[in-house]
């Protein structure tokens, strides 16, 4: 069967748990259709880019699915049905990632500070500001 990686977004006023439930329901519907979820992950509550339907935040979740086509068929027109799912994505892939996904990683999200090699760029000069020094009013061309 193929693959697939799933996710979702859910409304910022539901709780934890009815995020859980909603997850719960659509990997039903998977097993009704012949497929199996083979991984579930709840990534919080975050921050949109932009207002989705009037919401600034969405609890996401992922699925990784494998399924038949009729069974993501039938989960993606549940979700379009659902008030609670403002968006959702399913992409095939060839194979699942093994572990935690990239939004799960710790160690990713602690190494954001470092600057990598770009050191702390004191080696630059530092440019004079407009009002330090010469402005260009006070040069005069001589000719």
């Amino acid at each position: 069967m193929p693959l697939y990686e799933h996710v979702y977004l859910a409304r910022q006023d539901l709780s934890t748990q009815q995020v859980e439930e909603l997850t719960t329901t659509l990997s039903g519907v998977i097993a009704a259709q012949g497929g199996k979820v083979t991984k579930s992950e709840y990534w919080g509550l975050k921050s949109l880019s932009y207002r989705i339907a009037k919401n600034r935040k969405a609890h996401l979740t992922l699925l990784n699915i494998d399924a038949p086509s009729a069974a993501l068929n039938e989960v993606e027109r549940q979700e379009r049905i659902s008030e609670d799912v403002l968006r959702y994505l399913t992409i095939r892939v060839e194979e699942h990632e093994e572990g935690p996904s990239a939004m799960m990683r710790k160690s990713d999200r602690d190494d954001r500070s470092d600057r990598g090699d770009r050191g702390d760029r004191g080696d630059r000069p530092r440019r004079p500001r407009r009002d330090e020094g010469d402005d260009i009013a006070d040069v005069v061309v001589e000719e």
